[in-house]
């Protein structure tokens, strides 16, 4: 007993005739008929007799097709879910991204993303870097931004953002006549500063060292929104991603470029060892679209 023989028996429960059967599914009658015996001959009992050229289905056929009929159902079932999983991916996407862009470009590609999958489940953390990467190492998230100072290892990650930095400070400050800063301008003025751990403090003091300058630094932070709340209130100048500005009261904060220029690295990391969803690809297609 097999598969076609199967479906040739429902199909001539569904049309009557063999020769209907047969066109049906697209074989010949012969072929339909042959099957048919072969099934029977299987299942040690006739499913139809043969009354006048015609096929009458027996009582074991009617009993026989209830489980087939619930067999197809299944099928059916198992289809539908392929091609869900097809379309949408496994039904679930876990997000964790650093701050700097988690109320920025990842809401936008979140967005962006739900227009082509409005039925899946979406979760964003908002942490530190270090966070974001042991939660993707993990297994436990399937896609990660982290600035470049966390560890890789094991990890499989791109380089996602490198912008070039600038100076943030309020509105109406002396160095905002400035078309651009340089290292001299900062002297004399309180900044508020990343942690020294941070890859962007590290390359912003190099330059600064090389240049024979210190800064008065009033506050350290691990936000870039910290950095602007404080830059706001007057405590300080301070260093931001362009990223951050659509969440900048751009009345009481402005931007200067800063040279020599200074990047600030975001990767996008996965899990290590674990192949890409199609959810997954389809979230960083919306990220790309986004930057």
């Amino acid at each position: 007993m097999n598969f076609r023989q199967i479906e040739i028996f429902a199909a001539i429960m569904k049309t009557g005739t063999a020769s209907k059967a047969a066109e049906l599914l697209d074989i010949t009658q012969p072929a339909a008929s042959r099957a048919l015996s072969d099934l029977e001959s299987d299942l040690g009992f006739l499913l139809f007799d043969r009354v006048r050229q015609r096929l009458q289905p027996t009582p074991e056929a009617w009993q026989f097709y209830k489980s087939v009929e619930a067999s197809f159902r299944g099928l059916d079932t198992i289809k539908a879910e392929a091609a869900r999983i097809r379309d949408q991916g496994s039904g679930r996407l876990r997000i964790a991204s650093l701050a700097l862009l988690g109320s920025t470009l990842v809401p936008r590609s979140i967005a962006r993303f739900r227009t082509r999958h409005p039925d899946i489940n979406v979760t964003l953390h908002v942490l530190v870097s270090r966070d974001v990467r042991d939660l993707v190492a993990s297994g436990q998230f399937d896609v990660g931004l982290a600035a470049d100072e966390i560890d890789i290892t094991g990890l499989n990650h791109q380089l996602f953002l490198s912008p070039q930095a600038m100076i943030a400070m309020p509105v109406g400050h002396p160095l905002a006549a400035r078309e651009t800063i340089r290292p001299h301008d900062l002297i004399g003025f309180p900044f508020v500063s990343y942690v020294p751990e941070d890859r962007a403090r590290q390359r912003f003091d190099a330059i600064l060292s090389e240049a024979g300058v210190k800064l008065d630094i009033v506050v350290e932070t691990i936000y870039a929104s910290t950095v602007c709340a404080l830059v706001t209130e007057g405590v300080g100048l301070g260093l931001v991603s362009p990223y951050v500005v659509s969440n900048l009261d751009k009345t009481r904060v402005a931007l200067r470029p800063f040279e020599p220029a200074v990047s600030i690295k975001t990767l996008l990391i996965l899990p290590p060892d674990k192949p890409k969803s199609l959810l997954v690809r389809d979230f960083i297609t919306a990220l790309m679209e986004s930057r």
